[in-house]
């Protein structure tokens, strides 16, 4: 380890991606765990006006957490270094971070000439998808065994730009994850038990899995997000021109959440646990994950023995008891009620709509069109290899369907490229290759129950 190391465990840092989620991570590592602190963007109006305010306020970041007990997480940071747009980047970062939508990252990597860098030594996804890291490994040519590639198993927070977007420097944290998962492209990575240590800092334990698959899999909205947004119910909301008034986790008419789309979950979720044995990893238990690992209900809700056993119930058992779970959640179940007996409101969360861009273009929110991207990626690969995956199938056509028409009615010229130009399937040939040359069963530090 060299001098510069012995001081902060990540070296100096680069920061890609300057959403809200970027300035968070950037503030959160300026704690002790870099030593130079850079962030960058891609070229556009969000990239020059970030650096006239940048130039205004010395370089300040900042961060306000709303979660009650990490109100103390609140910080400052200032920026040694930003780019706007890739071109202009020296090759003195140690670390990189990628906080971007997981379905851009190869092209980020190539953007970046990742490969071309002597100086890195990691780079670490903070929101990837099933198989992200196989696809940034291999995006890194022949620099590949030389780079150590961590997955998070999922952002660890829920943030926003204040209201109306009023500064571009500060990062609102509305929520903190108790628990996430990380795993490394390296075998017996000492990386990881950094990684837990600045987790636990934050006030979240980091629990290390033995391969990135694994923790890619610890994504709730891997399973929940596709039934409840790729529904025509939610589709219509999302693509509507008028504000809507409905919600994304209540119950229908308020929201989209009905028999037929936990049973569209339960489905999913069995067909994405037969990706996962291929890849030789262990599937989740759904309910337990929702419960444990996000949020939970009252006991009195759902029984220990309800939540343990959850795998081996019958379909229509399950599906019974994750409405029980959603019908609980409407309300914060741990909350105190007021005067009036009422309880904390908990499912009332708004649907992101289509909007326009600062360019005039239109943007489609993340939530659906990440979880269609993620969802396609694994359903090609599903297909590859004979695993019957029906309901992703439904649930992607629909999506596809909607955003057609939508585009039909607006024009493509007001839409990004990526929407029209789809490199799904070009990544699902470098997972699928993958996975046909290297069986993971045969390592034995991968996936011990």
């Amino acid at each position: 380890m060299n001098k510069l190391h012995e001081t902060a465990p990540l070296g100096n840092v680069l920061i890609v991606g300057a959403g809200p989620a970027g300035i968070h991570v950037a503030v959160d590592l300026s704690k002790g765990w870099c030593c130079r602190l850079g962030l960058t963007n891609r070229k556009g109006i969000h990239a020059e006006r970030l650096q006239q305010e940048l130039d205004q306020y010395s370089f300040q970041l900042c961060t306000e957490v709303l979660v009650e007990r990490a109100k103390h997480l609140s910080a400052t940071a200032r920026l040694d270094q930003f780019y706007a747009g890739f071109d202009t980047i020296e090759d003195d970062w140690h670390t990189i971070v990628l906080c971007v939508p997981s379905h851009s990252y190869v092209e980020v990597i190539r953007e970046l000439k990742l490969d071309q860098r002597i100086q890195l030594e990691r780079i670490i996804l903070i929101s990837p998808g099933i198989g992200s890291n196989i696809l940034v490994k291999e995006s890194l040519g022949q620099s590949r065994d030389l780079i150590e590639v961590i997955s998070f198993s999922t952002y660890y927070a829920a943030t926003k730009f204040p209201p109306a977007a009023s500064t571009l420097l500060k990062s609102i944290v509305k929520g903190l994850k108790r628990k996430i998962y990380i795993g490394s492209s390296q075998a017996n990575s000492s990386m990881l038990f950094i990684l837990q240590d600045y987790m636990s800092s934050l006030g979240i334990e980091a629990e290390r899995t033995s391969h990135p698959i694994e923790a890619e899999s610890r994504s709730i909205t891997t399973y929940v997000h596709p039934p409840l947004f790729l529904n025509s119910f939610s589709l219509q909301e999302i693509f509507s021109l008028t504000r809507s008034s409905k919600y994304m986790y209540k119950l229908y008419p308020e929201g989209p959440i009905t028999p037929d789309a936990i049973r569209s979950m339960v489905r999913l979720w069995k067909e994405i646990s037969s990706i996962l044995v291929k890849f030789g990893a262990e599937p989740v238990n759904l309910l337990k994950f929702m419960n444990d690992d996000n949020y939970p209900v009252q006991e009195q809700t759902l029984s220990r023995l309800d939540i343990e056993g959850f795998v081996q119930f019958e379909d229509i058992h399950q599906e019974y008891l994750l409405y029980i779970r959603y019908a609980s959640l409407l309300i914060d179940p741990f909350s105190i009620p007021d005067e009036q007996g009422q309880y904390r409101p908990f499912a009332a969360v708004p649907y992101q709509q289509v909007s326009r861009d600062q360019a005039g273009r239109w943007v489609i929110p993340r939530v659906p069109y990440e979880d269609y991207r993620r969802l396609k990626l694994l359903y090609l690969v599903g297909q590859a290899f004979h695993l019957p995956m029906p309901q992703a199938k439904t649930l992607i056509v629909n999506f596809e369907k909607h955003l057609g028409k939508f585009m039909e009615e607006q024009g493509t010229e007001a839409f990004l490229p990526d929407l029209i130009n789809d490199s799904t399937w070009d990544e699902a040939e470098v997972i699928i290759r993958e996975m046909q040359t290297i069986n993971l069963k045969d390592r034995e530090d991968v996936f011990k129950s």
